[in-house]
């Protein structure tokens, strides 16, 4: 693999690529999408294809410990809707890194960073919108069912877009990792509350991305030299999802999906002029 190994990083990149797994565990156990910001900091200091197959046993670990914290809400009938279409989405993706050089996946790390970014802006601003038109008729009508999964989506529009964010969740996971603000736009679309959305999220990213484990082997993305410094990263993925477990309760939501933002944006920016 075209990457620095463990024994090449300076200080201050090992120490970046720690930070960037904390907040890994983190992202899986409170607020989705800080992940991106890992992702980011991965291929700042990584080769951008070689940075992709480090971030994968990360994202696995992370992606363990959310199940074993948020197991018990996940909705099953939302994650069968969405696997097929993952799975077409992946193989593409794994197409697509067949040919693509490291300038071509930096690239397209960085358009999809800015991509995802703007919709995470456009999916607050609506969820804000549609929760203040719910107070103003009626008041919030999670808080008076007590609902904490989904509305049943079972319309021929419903599988329309589910099979759409599948396909593009799968193809942004396997190009970049960063299938995560796809999902998280389909999940509360689709009327998620907060522990049915960790719960889902858990289970669906662990199994998309230990699937995806033999393609990245086969593309030469994880070997042996990957795995070193995955070792010596995976010990940070644990103090971050134990803050994100306590936090989750008490984190002010708006801010930080702000400093995601620009910090997201910065990244994309600067894979882009890289």
């Amino acid at each position: 693999m075209d990457m620095m190994t463990l024994w090449h990083l300076t200080g201050w990149e090992f120490a970046v690529l720690a930070f960037a797994a904390l907040l890994v565990g983190f992202s899986k156990t409170a607020v989705s999408g800080a992940n991106t910001v890992s992702l980011a900091l991965f291929a700042a200091v990584l080769p951008a294809r070689a940075s992709t197959g480090v971030l994968l046993p990360i994202l696995i670990a992370g992606d363990v410990l959310a199940v074993l914290t948020y197991r018990r809400h996940a909705h099953w009938p939302t994650l069968w809707r969405l696997f097929p279409a993952v799975a077409a989405g992946v193989v593409v993706g794994t197409f697509f890194l067949m040919w693509a050089d490291d300038e071509a996946v930096g690239t397209s790390i960085g358009a999809i960073l800015l991509l995802m970014a703007a919709v995470t802006v456009w999916r607050r601003r609506a969820a804000d919108r549609a929760a203040q038109a719910a107070v103003d008729a009626e008041g919030d009508p999670g808080e008076r069912s007590g609902r904490s999964g989904p509305e049943e989506i079972t319309s021929r529009a419903g599988r329309i877009k589910a099979r759409s964010y599948g396909v593009l969740g799968g193809f942004t996971t396997m190009v970049a990792n960063a299938g995560g603000p796809v999902m998280s736009l389909y999940l509360l679309s689709a009327g998620f509350r907060k522990l049915g959305f960790l719960g889902t999220s858990a289970f669906f990213f662990l199994i998309v991305n230990t699937s995806k484990v033999p393609f990245s082997v086969g593309l030469g993305l994880i070997d042996a030299e990957s795995l070193l410094l995955d070792a010596a990263l995976v010990l940070f993925v644990v103090p971050g999802a134990l803050l994100g477990k306590w936090a989750v309760s008490r984190i002010n939501q708006r801010l930080f999906e702000r400093l995601v933002i620009a910090a997201t944006v910065v990244g994309g920016v600067q894979l882009l002029v890289r």
